[in-house]
């Protein structure tokens, strides 16, 4: 794997590890002499590996803010000793008090970098292979827990996000709506006569037929409109910096889009469907994860299929 390396020391500590290092050439080296300049580069370019110096002040609390950060946890720090320190300490409670601080690995090379190079190039080496099979153990587990956290916020028959995604990305699109100052609308929307779909043609016909609205709802929504699949034939759309008569103009082209052009379901059938939409926008005292603001489209919604279906209500109401 390529990985960056930093190096924490004095010349005599930095020099020979860099020589060595170097053999390893996915390895990109830099080296610093303060462990209290360290951070701000740290947070910067997030190497995979820091060899630090023990002898070096602040070398254990450096590894400790590593690790405090959730952001840079991940970040496999060793502590070398290559100095003998007239201290009572025994080399036991030095590893104990590296590893306590933060440390994920301590060495103990008294007699100095570059003996340990000559003499125990192999050990050194073998330490920083484990730190970087650490990180890619690490980077594995984060691709598959987004992989996990995609499939269980994307609806598998639409590809939308699904209520869970929506349930989470309301109260995020709210704070932020806030924030900022803007307003914020939500379109709540579904299929007239969906049961009669099913009933008539099938359930493959009627998912099919979800499909094909889920793809006309995506490609006619700006960029920053975000649709989702709540359940059944019902769909959510969260519309940023959208006030409530922009809200309605989306919602009834979104109508008109789907009424006005037939879904070709196979060579033999082509199926005109409409749908009926509510439309809300976001009120100073609605709670903050959205169950006000969705409850009013979802009561616009129902008075539109009350009133004839294939329409939308919620602009005069608000």
């Amino acid at each position: 794997m390529d990985a960056a390396i930093l190096l924490i020391g004095d010349e005599e500590f930095c020099n020979p590890l860099l020589d060595l290092i170097q053999t390893i050439k996915t390895l990109a080296i830099q080296t610093l002499a303060d462990p209290l300049e360290a951070m701000p580069l740290i947070l910067a370019q997030q190497p995979e590996l820091v060899l630090v110096q023990a002898v070096q002040e602040q070398s254990l609390a450096l590894c400790g803010q590593i690790k405090a950060e959730s952001r840079l946890a991940w970040i496999y720090c060793t502590v070398v000793e290559d100095q003998d320190r007239s201290s009572p300490a025994t080399e036991l409670e030095r590893r104990a008090s590296a590893l306590e601080a933060g440390a994920d690995a301590y060495l103990y090379l008294p007699q100095g970098i570059a003996a340990a190079v000559r003499d125990s190039q192999r050990l050194l080496q073998a330490q920083i292979r484990v730190g970087l099979r650490q990180v890619q153990t690490y980077r594995e587990l984060m691709h598959t827990n987004d992989v996990l956290s995609a499939i269980a916020l994307s609806d598998p028959l639409t590809s939308l996000n699904n209520r869970r995604a929506f349930e989470w990305e309301l109260p995020r699109q709210i704070q932020n709506a806030r924030s900022r100052s803007i307003p914020l609308s939500v379109i709540m929307l579904d299929v007239d006569f969906f049961k009669a779909i099913n009933d008539t043609y099938g359930h493959l016909t009627g998912d099919q037929m979800l499909k094909f609205l889920a793809a006309r709802l995506r490609h006619n929504l700006r960029i920053y409109d975000t649709p989702f699949r709540y359940g059944g034939e019902e769909f959510v759309i969260i519309l940023s910096n959208t006030d409530a008569p922009e809200a309605m103009r989306i919602a009834a082209r979104l109508c008109q889009l789907v009424s006005e052009q037939p879904f070709a379901v196979d060579e033999q059938l082509d199926l005109t469907i409409t749908i009926s939409a509510g439309t809300a926008t976001l009120q100073p005292s609605d709670d903050a994860q959205g169950f006000e603001l969705l409850h009013r489209a979802d009561q616009y919604l129902l008075q539109a299929k009350a009133q004839g279906r294939n329409q939308v209500v919620g602009y005069k109401a608000e």
